[in-house]
């Protein structure tokens, strides 16, 4: 899996959490809501600025964007892009999920 914080999301998480070098960011899946692959579950995400084992991670700007190892069962087999578009509404941040051909082991 990848993981791709693009340039104006990266400023928005900066901007709207209070984040800096050092710092990070989980992904992960939650029960309730929808997503273009889950149906009941909807994409979650928490300051957590010490990662344990990870399934999946990338640096921006000097903060860790990643997916722990427990929560490898909402993302296998996408890749996840995530955006900011200001000018969306309702929801700026835009989350893409695109197929990688990855199967669980």
């Amino acid at each position: 899996m990848k993981i791709e914080v693009t340039e104006s999301a990266s400023k928005w998480f900066q901007s709207e959490m209070g984040l800096g070098e050092g710092n990070g960011v989980r992904f992960y899946g939650k029960v309730y809501g929808k997503t273009p692959v889950h149906e009941g579950f909807s994409l979650a995400l928490t300051r957590d600025d010490t990662p344990g084992e990870t399934y999946a991670e990338t640096k921006k700007d000097g903060i860790t964007y990643f997916v722990d190892e427990n929560d490898r069962w909402f993302f296998i087999g996408f890749d996840l892009k995530v955006d900011f578009v200001p000018d969306k509404d309702p929801e700026n941040v835009v989350y893409t999920y695109t197929p990688n051909g990855e199967l669980d082991k």
